[in-house]
C-alpha cells in the first residue's frame, strides 16, 4: 500500500510539472531557489530593475519565481520533490544529490562564484577576538556554527576538523543557524566558531570582535563553490523558453559585472537587502568579491577536484565524474546569441 501511494505520488509531481510547464501559450513559470544576495544574484539579475532593462524575453516565453532556503542541503530535497527548477548547489551537495537523494539526471548548467581564487574573497571561520582558539585543534569540546547542514561550508567546515582528527558530534558538537545570526551567537558565547560569507563577514570583522581562524580556500583551495544546476527533465522539456531565459541570464550577469553599472548595481543588491548601499560599496563587484565568471561558466576542472577532495575524505562515497552531471549547452548558446 505504502508503495504504491509512493508511486502515485511521484506520478502526480510529474504529471503537475509537466501541466505547469506545457500550458500553451503561457510563458513558463521558473521557480529558482536562493539563500543570501549577493551571495547568489539571480534574485536581482531577474528582479524589477533587470526585467524593465535587460531581460528582452521576461514574461513573453518565461518568467520567475523566486523561492528561499537557508542553504544548499535543503534545496536538494526541494529539487528532488519537485517543488523548484533551478537549484544553486555546493560540490557537496551536489554529490549528496547524486549519491543520496538519487537524483541521477541533475545537471550542472551554470556558475554561481567560485572562493579561492587568487586576489578575491574566500569565505570566513571567525572565533571571538578574545577566544583562547588558536588552532584549528582548539576546536575540540568546542561548538561550531553554520548556515545549513549539508551546504558547502558546513562541509568545509567538518573536512578542515577531520584533517586534524576531529570528528563532529564526537570530539565537537555542530549546529545551523541563518547567516544574520550566527554572529550575534559568537559573540554571546554560545558558540566558538561560526562560518560567514559576505556580506555577513564584514559586518562581523567591522565591529571589531572577531579573527579569522581559516578559509574555506584553507580547505580546498580553488572551490567551484555555488553553481545552478536543473533537472535533465526539465531541460529537456523547456528548451525554447530556457534558451531565451539564458540569454537574458548572461546579458544581466554582464551588465552588473561591468564596472561602468557598478555604483547602480550596488544600489539594486543594497534596495533588495533594505540595508544602505555602503554595506556592499567596499566589495561588490569589486576583486574583493567573489570571483564570479562574466558569462556564468562553471569551472568544471574546480569542481571535479572538489569533488575527488571529498571522496577522498570520505564524505562521498564514490568517484563523481562532473562532466556526466553537466550541461553547458545553454549558457554557451546564450553566449553565443549575445555575440551577435
Amino acid at each position: 500500500m505504502l508503495a504504491m501511494a509512493g508511486r502515485l505520488l511521484l506520478m502526480a509531481l510529474v504529471l503537475g510539472l509537466g501541466a505547469r510547464a506545457g500550458r500553451a501559450g503561457e510563458p513558463l513559470d521558473i521557480r529558482i531557489a536562493w539563500t543570501t544576495v549577493p551571495g547568489q544574484l539571480t534574485p536581482v539579475l531577474f528582479g524589477p530593475s533587470a526585467q524593465a532593462h535587460l531581460l528582452r524575453h521576461y514574461g513573453k516565453t518565461y518568467v520567475v519565481t523566486h523561492e528561499h532556503y537557508a542553504g544548499s542541503g535543503p534545496m536538494v530535497s526541494a529539487l528532488g520533490a519537485g517543488q523548484i527548477d533551478i537549484a544553486q548547489l555546493a560540490p557537496s551537495s551536489l554529490g549528496f544529490a547524486i549519491e543520496n537523494a538519487h537524483l541521477d539526471d541533475v545537471r550542472v548548467i551554470t556558475e554561481g562564484w567560485q572562493d579561492g581564487i587568487a586576489g578575491h574573497y574566500s569565505s570566513m571561520f571567525l572565533v571571538r577576538k578574545d577566544s583562547p582558539i588558536k588552532t584549528v585543534d582548539d576546536l575540540k569540546g568546542k561548538v561550531v556554527a553554520v548556515n545549513a547542514f549539508g551546504g558547502a561550508l558546513d562541509i568545509a567546515a567538518r573536512a578542515m576538523l577531520r584533517l586534524h582528527h576531529l570528528e563532529a558530534n564526537k570530539d565537537y558538537s555542530i549546529v545551523e543557524a541563518a547567516f544574520p545570526n550566527l554572529a550575534p551567537m559568537l559573540e554571546g558565547r554560545k558558540v566558538d566558531l561560526i562560518s560567514l560569507v559576505l556580506p555577513f563577514s564584514r559586518v562581523a570583522e567591522s565591529r571589531g570582535d572577531v579573527r579569522v581562524l581559516f578559509r574555506m580556500k584553507d580547505v580546498f583551495g580553488t572551490t567551484q563553490m555555488l553553481f545552478n544546476v536543473a533537472r535533465a527533465s526539465f531541460l529537456d522539456k523547456n528548451r525554447a523558453a530556457l534558451g531565451d531565459f539564458f540569454a537574458d541570464y548572461v546579458r544581466a550577469q554582464h551588465w552588473f559585472l561591468d564596472p561602468v553599472h557598478r555604483t547602480e548595481g550596488v544600489q539594486i543588491v543594497a534596495d533588495f537587502n533594505k540595508r544602505p548601499a555602503s554595506v556592499f560599496a567596499p566589495y561588490l563587484f569589486t576583486p574583493k568579491d567573489f570571483y564570479r565568471d562574466r558569462d556564468a561558466r562553471p569551472n568544471l576542472a574546480a569542481l571535479q577536484r572538489n569533488m575527488d577532495q571529498l571522496k577522498g575524505l570520505g564524505i562521498l562515497k564514490a568517484k563523481i565524474d562532473v562532466k556526466r552531471y553537466a550541461d553547458l549547452s545553454f549558457i554557451d548558446a546564450a553566449a553565443k546569441r549575445l555575440e551577435k
